[in-house]
């Protein structure tokens, strides 16, 4: 790539580049930073600057940066068959046999995919798919979806709407007809009283209200993440998937299990849903499906969903110039193999995922640290004005860009959603670079313990 001088870049940048989720106003007048390089868990800007990465990019490279392997074979496929559709009765090996891949890992239950280019996509994809499933089996009725406050299901029309949140809904006259939400299981920010385990039972049996509201012959499906990602991390108690899973059940809506963050190891389980032990009707994938490498997702199609939309639907009349596209679906392959063949998963679950936990745990001690979720390598840390009641600063989101700022300036890549420091590293993470991940996250906390009257 022709070189350009990083001031010189950023006035390019800010002429003609709008970036995603940003204040372009105030973005151009601070500048942006340019990232060049990578490496294992390291990034480097364009000043030579390192970074320790502990989100993966955004939650997805999963293998870590510079593998070569996935750059081969995307080449060799671009060099033998740069494209082709699946369209019109044809596909393309690789396509094929990432689909076989996926579902090898699924348990069996999960047989078909359908393949799009990201997670907002795979969202308007089940959408569809979930009102076409009902309509063909004699329920036209059924096409309402249930979905959760502060939840994420991506930025396209459908999965904004999906989304529960309100800042997203606001721009775009959001959400689209047929969408409803329900409480989100955030036991540290609204359980008040109750344990976990009865706020998990008590949210839960909110869906069974909504159903009964709005009639359970008009209800879809109900869609959550297994850990909500952007809305902080959010693990669920222990008795909220159980009781979400009897609902689907006994009302007959299809559940949806939004793997885009979870899927691929992040939890040391190939699937969030695994890890949590239940089984979902559609779940949508993407991120750790190639490592970021490439872009591709898809959708993960039950049995009871794929045989219908096979036997009784005909055209579905839905996809993408670039659903799996051959150059993608061997970057997806390859990335399998090396989560495979380096037991990245199991790595997850017994070695460096625990590690995360205590690691997390030990800044409880911390006079700002109210909690420490963390599931394999998909934790947050939260921070509070008083730990006793649970209270929160006035100020949530100047408090995390507080501290996500000072990890920045220290070389550490962290997110800040709300007051809640979120880590999502590479899978590839050693544990002493989760050490050197909290000891700077604590150095944070502790600035900014000194720059208030707390």
């Amino acid at each position: 790539m022709t070189e350009f001088a990083p001031s010189n870049l950023a006035a390019i940048d800010a002429a003609h580049h709008i970036h995603p989720f940003s204040d372009m106003h105030k973005l151009n007048a601070s500048g942006t930073r340019f990232i060049s390089r990578g490496e294992g868990v390291h990034i480097w800007d364009s000043t030579g600057k390192k970074y320790l990465d502990a989100f993966a990019g955004l939650w997805c490279v999963n293998v870590g940066y510079g593998r070569t392997s996935i750059a081969e074979a995307a080449f060799r496929q671009m060099q033998e068959l740069p494209y082709y559709n699946s369209f019109f009765g044809t596909t393309t090996p690789p396509a094929t046999l990432l689909a076989q891949k996926i579902a090898s890992h699924t348990g069996g239950r999960l047989s078909h995919v359908f393949f799009t280019n990201s997670g907002s996509e795979a969202t308007d994809t089940w959408f569809r798919m979930a009102r076409v499933y009902w309509k063909a089996v004699g329920h036209p009725l059924k096409t309402m979806v249930i979905a959760r406050t502060n939840g994420y299901h991506g930025s396209t029309v459908a999965g904004a709407s999906l989304g529960g949140m309100k800042w997203m809904h606001e721009q775009g006259n959001l959400p689209i007809a047929g969408v409803q939400h329900i409480g989100q299981p955030y036991w540290y920010a609204e359980g008040g009283d109750l344990t976990p385990e009865a706020f998990g039972l008590k949210v839960a049996q909110e869906l069974e209200a909504k159903i009964l509201d709005l009639g359970a012959e008009n209800v879809a499906a109900f869609v959550a993440e297994p850990i909500q990602g952007a809305g902080g991390v959010i693990v669920p108690p222990s008795t909220y998937w159980p009781e979400i899973r009897r609902i689907t059940e006994k009302y007959n809506i299809l559940l949806v299990a939004d793997e885009v963050i979870t899927g691929f190891g992040r939890l040391g389980s190939w699937f969030g849903h695994q890890h949590f032990g239940f089984e979902p009707d559609l779940a949508p994938i993407a991120k750790g499906l190639s490592s970021g490498y490439l872009p591709i997702g898809g959708v993960m199609i039950s049995e009871r969903v794929a045989k219908v939309l096979i036997e009784e639907v005909g055209d579905f009349h839905h996809g993408f110039t670039y659903s799996g596209h051959p150059a993608a679906a061997v970057a997806a392959l390859e990335n399998l193999r090396i989560i495979e063949e380096e037991g990245l998963v199991e790595r997850v679950r017994d070695d460096v995922g625990p590690y995360l936990v205590q690691a997390l745990a030990s800044l409880r001690d911390h006079e700002l640290v109210g909690e420490t979720p963390s599931v394999g390598l998909m934790g947050a840390v939260q921070i509070t004005a008083d730990k006793a009641t649970r209270r929160r600063f006035d100020k949530p989101d100047d408090i995390g860009t507080q501290v996500r700022n000072h990890c920045l300036d220290n070389g550490l890549i962290l997110r800040a959603t709300g007051d809640r420091m979120l880590f999502s590293p590479p899978l590839i993470i050693s544990r002493s670079e989760i050490d050197q991940t909290v000891e700077t996250l604590r150095h944070a906390l502790d600035a900014l313990r000194d720059s208030r009257t707390v």
